[in-house]
């Protein structure tokens, strides 16, 4: 049974395994698939110690009133993870884990990132009315986003999407 520490990433998944999956084999793939592991064995596997940087599944509990479904409990050691980088830590946590051909359904419910990784994150160099004043663009909220599907589109296709998206009110880089 893992302990977790106060330097530990703490994540709470909803899952509900495949017909067959254990609850517990899908916790573990779900540390596992989020950390070090892969679906797959590969002849590297064996040229280093992965413990220190691999997640653990605490706890799993199962949802009230909800057939087949849990919340397994992840813990991760912040050596995985690179200072300062939200990316980081999200593609991480939940980057690959999702298509998992063991689990029926997979939701990240909740997320405790420790003080001392916190204070790794520089934050932005300026606030939002900087931002705001240099694209001239108040009252409506400021949205990075990709068209979808990001590959493939006809360029009048593409265009057709942005203007739609003008339209509505939002604005594109």
């Amino acid at each position: 049974e893992y302990e977790t520490k106060d330097t530990d990433i703490l994540a709470a998944f909803r899952v509900t395994p495949q017909p067959g999956v254990p609850p517990e084999e899908a916790g573990a793939a779900v540390a596992a698939e989020s950390s070090t592991g892969t679906w797959t064995t590969v002849w590297t596997d064996g040229l280093t110690s992965l413990d220190r940087y691999k997640g653990r599944c605490y706890h799993i509990e199962p949802v009230a009133g909800e057939e087949n479904q849990y919340i397994c409990y992840v813990a991760y050691p912040l050596d995985l993870f690179e200072e300062g980088s939200v990316t980081n830590m999200f593609t991480s946590i939940v980057g690959n884990v999702f298509g998992f051909k063991a689990l029926r359904a997979l939701r990240l419910e909740d997320l405790r990132i420790p003080t001392s990784y916190v204070k790794t994150f520089q934050g932005p160099p300026h606030g939002i009315q900087v931002e705001r004043d240099k694209l001239n663009k108040y009252g409506r909220p400021l949205l990075g986003c990709t068209i979808k599907p990001k590959l493939g589109l006809s360029a009048k296709n593409y265009g057709r999407a942005v203007y739609e998206c003008l339209r509505g009110g939002l604005d594109f880089t």
